[in-house]
């Protein structure tokens, strides 16, 4: 199969910028896992026109027409892109909440969350819900991506958080809501944006009847609610109020979930098909890494998380991490690490829909990185199998969001977003670290390991 030189790879991908929707595009040779109940196909042929996949079949009985651009994609896994699904792109690791809010608010829209787009796109991750961000920002990036001056996922976005009280220095991406008018107008204020989700926190402070409110003109308005599970009340006010989507593992150094929580999460997932789905982003691999971190964190050397972020910037984030096992941050993690698993395997014993996720942004946690450490802690130490882990990163998400008939599977008559991986991701899930080829609507930005850069805006460039 042929392969383009550097050379002509670079004139190809500056006529391509220009003329994304021209572009025939075959994949042939690899194993096909589609993000469907499907059986991998070996042999692969996918065959991709105007951004979207044309048709799917096998090199013996699927031919490839005059006209498309073959890649060889012999000797790799073809997988859709995958879904980050809690991340923070106004976050890039650094250690000190206060101090990065003071000192690059006025960088989030030129440097820090385009960083982490791009960072993330690069990483196979070929959208992104973004959960807790300042409004105009998230707004500005929307548009970006939208008009192409900007590469980076699909970008569902939540803006601000939603909770009853509020810190000073955290007033520009949460919002406190304390009435129900005042519910309504910043639910529509969200959805009149542009925006896909509703954040909820801490809504166990807030009175019944206002949770109530939100989640419901939240659904009125075609929005999605994620709510934070960390405390047991969170968990059993969002099951009754419909919550579509709960985070994080929770509870601290509890043990497990409560005999009643776990009662009100099986009979909401027993309600129905789809309309009885309840998802679970359970964010685990931070905590349960944290100690061997610790002992070897040369991952926070790699150079991949500079990528668009200016040198003082670098600098900054650097110096915040130079002691990890000094975070204030983190040092109630090693109590919680051992309750981790059995709160895993209790949730999964509910019947909850699972979906990768990482909290991404958080300190030491870096968008270049983070996707495939949670799918390889899933698989290495959680019990799940490779596959419904990729699923959980490919397939549930585009449910999720209500968007499976576009996204999640490479299948025909879908948005060609699809990463290839050289090696077997069934055996060795860990291959996800290094994706070799990425493409995000028909367009490719990376491809035998090399990053377009062409197709880059210069400042996020390497």
């Amino acid at each position: 199969m042929k392969h383009l030189t550097i050379g002509l790879l670079s004139a190809f991908a500056l006529l391509h910028s220009c003329s994304a929707a021209a572009e025939k595009i075959a994949l042939v040779g690899g194993r096909l896992i589609d993000g469907t109940a499907s059986l991998p196909l070996k042999n692969s042929v996918v065959l991709i026109n105007d951004g979207k996949v044309e048709s799917v079949g096998q090199v013996d009985t699927l031919e490839v027409p005059e006209g498309y651009r073959v890649i060889s994609t012999e000797g790799h896994d073809v997988l859709p892109g995958l879904w980050e699904n809690h991340a923070h792109l106004q976050l890039t690791g650094h250690a000190n909440y206060p101090h990065w809010q003071a000192n690059y608010r006025d960088r989030f829209v030129s440097e820090i969350m385009p960083a982490a787009l791009v960072q993330l796109l690069l990483a196979g991750v070929t959208s992104v819900r973004d959960l807790g961000a300042p409004l105009d920002d998230t707004i500005a990036m929307k548009q970006q991506l939208a008009d192409g001056s900007l590469p980076g996922p699909h970008l569902y976005a939540s803006g601000p958080f939603i909770q009853w009280q509020v810190d000073d220095w955290q007033s520009s991406y949460r919002w406190a809501v304390q009435s129900k008018a005042e519910a309504i107008k910043r639910i529509d204020q969200l959805a009149d944006a542009g925006m896909d989700i509703v954040k909820l926190i801490d809504h166990d402070d807030m009175p019944r009847e206002l949770v109530e409110t939100i989640v419901q003109h939240a659904h009125k308005r075609n929005l999605k609610v994620v709510a934070h599970a960390h405390k047991p009340n969170e968990i059993r006010i969002g099951v009754e109020v419909g919550v579509d989507n709960f985070e994080h593992t929770g509870l601290t150094t509890a043990p497990g979930y409560p005999e009643d929580v776990l009662a009100a999460l099986r009979e909401r997932t027993a309600t129905g098909i789809f309309d009885g789905l309840l998802f679970w982003t359970p964010t685990v691999e931070g905590l349960y890494t944290y100690e061997e971190a610790i002992k070897n964190h040369e991952y926070l050397d790699d150079s991949c998380w500079h990528r668009g972020l200016k040198d003082d910037t670098i600098a900054d984030i650097q110096a915040s991490l130079a002691a990890p096992g000094q975070l204030s941050y983190k040092q109630l993690v090693p109590l919680r690490q051992p309750t981790l698993k059995r709160k895993i395997e209790q949730l999964r014993e509910t019947g909850v829909v699972m979906l990768v996720g990482t909290d991404v942004g958080i300190p030491m946690k870096f968008h270049c990185q983070t996707t495939w450490h949670e799918m390889a802690v899933w698989v290495d130490e959680m019990g799940f199998s490779p596959m419904e882990t990729i699923r959980a990163a490919t397939y549930w998400p585009a449910v999720m969001m209500g968007v499976e008939d576009q996204y999640g599977s490479i299948t025909e008559g879908k948005v060609a977003d699809i990463i290839a991986v050289r090696g077997d991701v069934l055996k060795y899930i860990n291959l996800l670290q290094r994706v070799d080829f990425v493409m995000k609507e028909g367009v490719v930005y990376k491809e035998n390991g090399r990053v377009n850069e062409v197709i880059l805006p210069a400042q996020l460039r390497q």
